[in-house]
């Protein structure tokens, strides 16, 4: 790893694994250059989406929660300054003082969240009362969630081609071909080794998930990895205790497929061996859409109001 350090002249090295304090001060003493890994990474384009107070503070918080260790480790060298009875070494004292702030900062941010998740949670009461059906979009990152929310109710999400450009969910109304209306809920975007810190810190934000009536899981059908993204997102959901909610799969971003020179059938082909790969062979729940020229709509419209209209399926027991 040196040697490649020194032939790319690289100033920064990403690992995409978590790394252990000691291991980030070891390698960055060896290696002579800044160490960042994943979730530090992640982290990082978190704090430069958040748009809303609410996603800032979840952002800070998992900020904290990922320096807290780390920050350990980082005095660790010092701490030793400080062995002797009834001495205090320097690296010691100011261990325990930026343990302290930080700690402080933690609880601070979980009370201020706790604050955002009770007003969520009187705003999904109070919709629970008016009985009207929600609709979750899910999805993993850069999918075309919020361009399909937009492209369905002209509402104004910010959209942009870059991992996690919504960190915060939007809901909009919408009516069906029946009359019927439903509520539809752009929600954060999931990627594969999602940090666990993460996951915590936006807990108040995805029960906006356990909420929903049904989900539509976006996929990024043009994407190398599809079907490797589309597993993700079914695991997180299953992390997340959801897994049993009727899903829609809807294949987005169809237009990028449409190559003027294949035929018709190749592209169906295409489309078939990405199902089979995912694992949907009879793609009964599964639409082809674009959400940028807004192909597959009608189809997809007609899914979401059919599996509404169907009882939901009891609970096994425990």
């Amino acid at each position: 790893m040196l040697e490649l350090q020194k032939t790319t002249e690289a100033n920064v090295i990403i690992f995409d694994d978590e790394l252990s304090p000691i291991q980030q001060r070891n390698l960055e003493e060896t290696i002579g250059i800044k160490i960042i890994d994943r979730p530090a990474l992640i982290l990082d384009i978190f704090a430069r989406r958040a748009r809303t107070r609410e996603g800032q503070l979840q952002v800070e918080l998992a900020q904290h929660e990922y320096l807290l260790p780390r920050l350990i480790g980082q005095w660790q060298h010092l701490e030793r300054l400080g062995g002797g009875i009834g001495t205090r070494g320097p690296g010691e004292s100011q261990l325990e003082t930026d343990r302290r702030l930080i700690r402080k900062k933690i609880q601070r941010l979980k009370r201020e969240i706790e604050a955002v998740k009770k007003h969520r949670k009187l705003h999904r009461e109070h919709r629970q009362k008016r009985g009207i059906p929600i609709v979750a979009l899910v999805g993993y990152t850069n999918a075309g969630k919020s361009t399909l929310l937009n492209a369905f109710t002209a509402a104004d999400t910010f959209v942009e081609d870059k991992l996690f450009a919504t960190l915060d969910p939007t809901t909009r109304r919408i009516t069906l071909p029946n009359r019927q209306l439903i509520l539809m809920t752009d929600t954060v975007g999931f990627i594969r080794k999602l940090p666990p810190t993460i996951v915590t810190a936006f807990r108040a934000t995805l029960e906006e998930l356990t909420e929903a009536n049904l989900l539509v899981h976006v996929v990024n059908l043009a994407a190398p990895n599809a079907a490797e993204q589309c597993n993700t997102v079914e695991a997180i959901l299953r992390e997340l205790e959801i897994g049993d909610k009727p899903v829609i799969t809807a294949l987005n971003k169809i237009d990028l497929l449409l190559d003027p020179e294949k035929s018709p059938e190749n592209r169906e082909a295409e489309i078939s061996k990405f199902l089979a790969a995912a694992g949907y062979g009879t793609p009964e729940n599964t639409v082809i859409v674009s959400a940028i020229k807004k192909w597959g709509f009608t189809e997809l419209l007609a899914k979401i109001q059919l599996l509404l209209s169907l009882p939901a399926s009891p609970k096994t027991p425990d």
